[in-house]
């Protein structure tokens, strides 16, 4: 049992921040982002025997969180309303310039579609390969690369597009 905590414990210290700022990303309310950590790492202690290799951890940990994720679906509708805007907005950030940049950021990545959006972040917040997103989204490798291909060529044109539209009202 002391090694069973020690090991968990370990897994907690190195992987929790890395896992909230998924759930983040996935659900836009910092409540919530840490409920779903706090019932992942509930999970994992039910299951950490389960875990051979410690090197699959954060894989394994970011596929329970997704369903734990679409379970908060399965049990309660929620209005799917616009988020609230100041939510979004991480209270790390050293300015106010860079808070409006993320700001901006996050909502060109936030619509676009989910299929092209969750590998993206995947990769992007979780560090994840092509191999392992293909692993945790149950999808061919292929798919995942194509998937995240597609998404950086929207995330460019988005910006482009903004940029254009900034460039004509500046002068």
């Amino acid at each position: 049992m002391a090694s069973k905590q020690v090991r968990y414990e370990a897994l907690v210290k190195a992987l929790h921040g890395d896992l909230y700022r998924y759930a983040f990303w996935l659900v836009h309310d910092k409540h919530i982002a840490e409920d779903l950590v706090q019932e992942t790492f509930l999970r994992a202690w039910r299951a950490l025997d389960s875990l051979k290799d410690q090197k699959a951890a954060k894989s394994w940990l970011i596929t329970i969180l997704r369903r734990e994720n679409a379970r908060r679906f399965e049990r309660k509708q929620f209005d799917m309303s616009e988020y609230d805007e100041g939510s979004t907005v991480d209270n790390f950030s050293t300015s106010t310039e860079q808070q409006l940049e993320d700001h901006w950021l996050r909502e060109k990545i936030a619509r676009l579609p989910s299929d092209y959006r969750e590998p993206l972040v995947l990769q992007v917040i979780g560090g994840f390969s092509g191999e392992e997103i293909a692993n945790m989204l149950d999808l061919n490798k292929n798919t995942v690369m194509t998937r995240l291909f597609r998404a950086r060529n929207q995330l460019k044109e988005a910006i482009e597009k903004d940029n254009e539209i900034k460039g004509r009202i500046n002068g």
